[in-house]
């Protein structure tokens, strides 16, 4: 008999998220019924820990937040932290060198603090969260196109994780960042897209899958007891640990092909899809 599951952990943006950046009430009803059944719920984004929070907190279920593609797990805010792989300022200022050298920008986080060269636009994301946060929960932020690398060696918190983003057509020169990145700092990164416009880069030692297997060891489950749900490069360790790996219908090829059942897209309710198929209709 397939055992039950005991912990689901669900990507965000493009997962659980709708492209309204919207948790449908669908996907909440579904977490919720799972939630009483007892199973454990993890957020598990490459979004830092105060913006999943914000979500996690949204969604009025008591789950773990992994952030940071898999470098830092926390539960609430006052806890502290479960795990935090951070990345050494040599790292730090290795990866700055190399992504400056293809005319691009890398912007650095904490756990609740964004490092950036360039002014943050009312678009962003956690600009838009941040009006709906109190002031001990808002993302801060630090920007410095002037002395940028002093900046980050005299951060006095760790730096979990680094971005680089292109929104322009021409994309050659991300990809070659990230292959360079890949081929001269490879044994010591781990360098994924969330995206088809940008790559996230983390210590080797973190990744979503590694996060996951860490904090289900905590809670002394096995992984054919996980599920895991994404549609994204930084998802795909965590599908291969898991003992159900979920894509989501609008998710990549490379991700579907991996994984163990596809679900409906994040615009029509794929989480709660695969949690009434795989949890709600097997654990009751």
């Amino acid at each position: 008999m397939k055992n039950k599951i005991k912990l689901i952990c669900i990507d965000m943006d493009g997962t659980l998220l709708n492209s309204k950046h919207e948790v449908s009430d669908r996907n909440k009803e579904a977490l919720r019924k799972a939630s009483e059944l007892g199973v454990n719920i993890a957020i598990t984004t490459g979004r830092l820990f105060c913006s999943a929070r914000y979500y996690s907190d949204m969604i009025g279920v008591n789950t773990a937040v992994i952030s940071s593609n898999g470098s830092y797990i926390k539960t609430k805010y006052e806890d502290k932290a479960i795990l935090e792989t951070s990345l050494s300022i040599d790292l730090v200022i290795e990866i700055f060198n190399i992504v400056k050298k293809h005319g691009l920008t890398v912007a650095f986080n904490s756990w609740d603090t964004l490092i950036r060269e360039l002014e943050i636009p009312d678009t962003h994301a956690y600009y838009i969260m941040n009006e709906d946060l109190p002031e001990d929960r808002k993302v801060k932020f630090i920007i410095d196109n002037e002395t940028f690398v002093d900046t980050l060696k005299n951060f006095k918190g760790n730096i979990l994780k680094g971005i680089v983003i292109e929104e322009g057509e021409n994309k050659e020169h991300l990809w070659a960042a990230k292959e360079e990145l890949k081929k001269v700092l490879g044994d010591k990164l781990h360098v994924v897209s969330s995206g088809t416009d940008n790559f996230e880069i983390m210590s080797n030692e973190a990744s979503k899958g590694k996060a996951v297997e860490y904090y289900a060891k905590s809670l002394n489950i096995s992984p054919s007891e996980v599920m895991c749900i994404g549609d994204s490069e930084n998802d795909l360790s965590m599908l291969k640990f898991a003992g159900i790996g979920v894509a989501m219908g609008n998710g990549l090829d490379l991700i579907k092909k991996e994984a163990d059942y596809i679900t409906d897209t994040n615009n029509e309710d794929g989480v709660a899809k695969a949690i009434e198929h795989f949890v709600l209709n097997c654990n009751g």
